[in-house]
């Protein structure tokens, strides 16, 4: 009974196991972005329309239309300017944050959940406001314990008015820093104020944000976008030095292979250890089968047929398999229920028992169970009834 409970209990717990790490792996990878490639400028490193290799790229704002109507696979392609030596300060402290421009479905993007106020929108975007988003814990710092929203706060002396502060927020990878530390404006207003660092010039930004229409256009979309930024700077679009792309979808579908290739090979230790049970079942049920025999040999004397004598043994079996797997089931589910109420890691979302397993696990349970019962079954309705009577246990 235990070889069997415990199979049950290793295929559903390594299982929950694999789901939960990718689960919580594709929580972190949406806190910072939903399916975004961060597209950065480079150097050259190949030779291409008469141009030497080395050369550094910069993008420009001409850049992003272009870009977007060419990639018709891509859902936005949107700038984002930062500056990182901006003076902040509010009527109550200072700091030094990173401050980032971009277009309004940068929020959306970039997973930057609403907690007070509001984003910016394209109407600020066309009037150029100088209205500011706060992460959460820039918020704490420069109002302590006060509500921002419609107060001011003043970048390198200019005052920005505070619309919105960002929803706390877990976040394990950053290609410049923490959001929750950072001031978001509209992308007009950053480039009047604070235009890109040299070397770069008043129409370049520092990386273009894009993300597919879906997932499976992924690749086509990341394409497109390599074909039109190598066309408009004249650098060949296989040269991915000029064009570095950090692509968070492809880090994603590579370590959900991971985890089912990690899921499979635990569940099939599972399945092992449920065969062994199975084994062991049959086993009891020869011993059984044994140790009865002069009571089989009894009941058919009297003229109990063979196929009553199978279906006895073959029932008590598989009660005893379908006991040992309910039992194993339940500890599995109920331990998993048990883990979920601690605190976890932020990689991990818990241990997720899913009933695709179960099913799995209890499907094999079955055909585990018929096959351990069969035979013993078997063995004690082909016993001769006169052999029997004459047997002596432990004889």
């Amino acid at each position: 009974m235990f070889g069997i409970a415990w199979g049950i209990v290793s295929i559903v717990l390594m299982v929950a196991a694999g789901e939960g790490l990718r689960k919580g792996q594709e929580e972190q990878a949406r806190n910072l972005g939903k399916d975004v490639m961060i597209v950065f400028h480079g150097r050259t490193s190949l030779q291409a329309g008469g141009m030497h290799a080395g050369r550094i790229v910069h993008w420009e704002d001409a850049d992003v239309p272009v870009v977007q109507a060419e990639s018709t696979d891509c859902e936005y392609a949107i700038p984002e300017l930062e500056q990182n030596t901006v003076r902040t300060h509010s009527n109550y402290n200072n700091a030094a944050f990173t401050v980032t421009g971009s277009y309004p479905p940068f929020g959306y993007i970039r997973s930057l959940d609403v907690g007070q106020g509001r984003f910016y929108d394209w109407d600020d975007m066309r009037e150029a406001r100088r209205v500011a988003f706060l992460g959460s814990d820039a918020s704490k710092q420069l109002f302590p314990g006060r509500n921002p929203v419609g107060e001011s706060i003043y970048l390198n002396d200019f005052p920005y008015t505070v619309i919105g502060v960002m929803a706390k927020k877990k976040q394990d990878s950053s290609y410049d820093g923490w959001d929750v530390n950072k001031v978001f404006l509209p992308f007009s207003a950053m480039r009047r104020d604070f235009p890109d660092k040299p070397p770069g010039t008043d129409s370049t930004f520092d990386q273009l944000l894009v993300t597919p229409k879906s997932v499976e256009q992924h690749g086509a979309c990341k394409h497109e976008v390599r074909v039109a930024l190598a066309r408009m700077h004249r650098y060949d679009p296989n040269d991915k030095e000029a064009c570095p792309i950090w692509d968070t979808v492809q880090e994603a579908q590579a370590f959900k292979t991971m985890t089912d290739g990690m899921k499979f090979f635990l569940g099939a230790v599972g399945i092992v250890t449920l065969l062994l049970g199975g084994i062991g079942v049959m086993n009891v049920m020869l011993v059984a089968v044994r140790e009865r025999t002069r009571e089989i040999g009894v009941r058919k004397a009297i003229g109990a047929p063979a196929g009553t004598i199978l279906r006895q043994f073959f029932i008590e079996a598989l009660i005893i398999a379908l006991l040992s797997g309910g039992i194993g089931l339940g500890v599995a589910f109920g331990f998993c229920a048990l883990v979920n109420t601690l605190p976890m890691p932020d990689f991990f979302a818990g241990l997720i028992p899913s009933w695709s397993s179960g099913l799995t696990a209890a499907g094999l349970l079955g055909a585990i169970a018929v096959g351990a019962a069969l035979y013993p079954a078997r063995r004690a309705a082909s016993i001769d009834p006169i052999e029997a009577l004459r047997y002596e246990a432990g004889g």
